[in-house]
């Protein structure tokens, strides 16, 4: 009898959290902006749960099942998923850079892009 309350209530819990979170807190609804860049809002979804119960139906003073649970969901957006022209970007959303290490780290795939995209120019132009 225990088992099948405390069953009954994580299964309660755990559909109060697949209520609360769908595909759409993940991956949000697209934008679209007036020179045909998508924009698609992205979020890092954490939860956490916990449950416990007792039968304390041995004891004279307080006889039952006793039990308690709680949940809890974070949603953080870590930034959007730009579409134009046939390409797609991610866009990180991030804490300020605190070094010219940091910003040249993180500058580091648009520039090997950029390297790539002029390269192909002279090649062709070159042959």
């Amino acid at each position: 009898m225990a088992e099948q309350a405390v069953r009954e209530m994580m299964e309660g819990a755990m559909e109060k959290m697949r209520s609360m979170v769908d595909s759409n807190t993940v991956v949000g609804a697209p934008i679209t902006t007036l020179d045909g860049t998508t924009l698609i809002p992205l979020s890092r979804l954490s939860f956490g749960f916990a449950s416990g119960g007792s039968d304390t139906s041995a004891s004279p003073a307080k006889p039952g099942i006793w039990g308690g649970g709680g949940a809890a969901v974070k949603a953080e957006p870590i930034g959007f998923l730009m579409t134009k022209d046939g390409g797609a970007r991610m866009l990180p959303i991030q804490a300020p850079v605190f070094s010219t290490a940091d910003r040249l780290l993180d500058m580091a795939p648009e520039l090997l892009e950029k390297l790539e995209g002029y390269l192909d120019k002279y090649l062709k132009k070159n042959g």
